[in-house]
């Protein structure tokens, strides 16, 4: 169950890890790309991800009907031509690991073939995400996996079997550290598929850290999904979605990431720990329980009876469960209204 990127801890019993994707919401402009992750720093983020591939490592130049978006958000695109717009090319990546680590940020990516993964090591990448599209790319999750560095599988449209394949896969070829990622791969995700209780599943049945890779509309799935055992959460970023790229239709602008930060934060924070006792942070209040006070003024000698005491806040009195138990006794001093009921004010052979 153990991972960590560079150097960093990530799990539940710490606070979560935000990623921010750059994806293609850079579009086409180097000087926005680094903008980009200065936003992202300044929200807060740990890490910014990148994506490494040409449209030449994706797919083929075709116009054959296979090679055609017919529907979603990248409908009328052919798939080159949507990779050609969409890529991070790969002279940027070093400027913009460099940059990153400047500002003190973890930056990793995704590749897509395994000259992206001979570029990345070049980069001394320090960790490296699987595509859910590429899970069932064993062959690039072996040479991945040999770098010996720490993996994320995303799990988009995966089925269990792609799954176990794809964590075996790493694990027989070198990779001890892995955390598998919950995705819905529909761009955007609409809130009611995103299927948060699927997180625990996964946890449970492949022995990981698990994460979400959130492609819904805002933050509200990211922030449920803390309290169901995610320990590391992704969205896509953008400076402005008004200016429209590939990605930027689901992507976060920088105050809502800057809020996502903070919220993921609180609600980690907010799970506490499994003990059914109260938390200390209820002790102050038990001052204003209901306990048994005097409500009139007693002579020495007298038999309590049910009128002389009530059931009242504060509680610096004898519990209401004592209420039947004193009746009856003798007072062995005077009281005056308004004195919290003690086993002291009653004679002690008649306790």
């Amino acid at each position: 169950m153990k991972f960590s990127i560079d150097g960093r801890s990530i799990g539940v019993d710490h606070p979560p890890y935000v990623i921010a994707e750059l994806s293609a919401n850079h579009n086409g402009s180097i000087d926005r790309a680094l903008e980009t992750v200065d936003a992202a720093h300044r929200c807060g983020v740990h890490a910014i991800k990148l994506q490494t591939y040409t449209p030449d490592t994706m797919t083929i130049d075709s116009d054959r009907d296979e090679f055609m978006i017919k529907d979603g958000l990248w409908d009328g695109y052919k798939l080159y031509d949507l990779y050609q717009e969409a890529q991070t090319p790969f002279e940027w990546q070093e400027v913009i690991f460099e940059h990153s680590r400047k500002l003190g940020l973890t930056v990793f990516s995704t590749p897509f073939d395994e000259s992206a993964v001979e570029l990345l090591e070049s980069l001394q990448a320090p960790a490296y995400k699987i595509a859910s599209f590429e899970l069932v790319d064993l062959p690039l999750i072996r040479h991945v996996a040999q770098t010996r560095k720490p993996m994320i599988l995303s799990t988009g449209m995966a089925s269990e079997k792609n799954i176990e394949e794809a964590v075996c896969t790493a694990r027989d070829s070198g990779c001890s550290e892995l955390l598998l990622m919950h995705c819905v791969s529909s761009y955007p995700t609409s809130i009611e598929s995103a299927n948060l209780r699927r997180i625990q599943a996964l946890a449970k049945r492949f022995g990981t850290q698990c994460g979400l890779s959130d492609h819904t509309l805002g933050t509200t799935a990211a922030v449920t999904s803390i309290a169901l055992g995610a320990c590391a959460i992704e969205k896509h970023f953008t400076l402005n979605r008004s200016e429209k790229g590939p990605d930027s239709e689901f992507s976060l602008e920088p105050d809502e990431l800057k809020q996502l930060c903070a919220d993921v934060r609180d609600a980690w924070k907010a799970l506490g720990h499994e003990s059914v006792e109260s938390s200390n942070s209820d002790q102050t209040s038990k001052v204003f329980r209901r306990s048994l006070f005097f409500v009139k003024d007693l002579p020495a000698g007298h038999r309590v009876g049910p009128q002389d005491v009530r059931r009242i806040r504060p509680g610096h009195g004898l519990a209401p469960k004592f209420f039947q138990d004193i009746q009856g006794k003798c007072l062995n001093r005077d009281v005056v209204k308004g004195t919290p009921v003690d086993w002291e004010y009653l004679a002690t052979d008649e306790i």
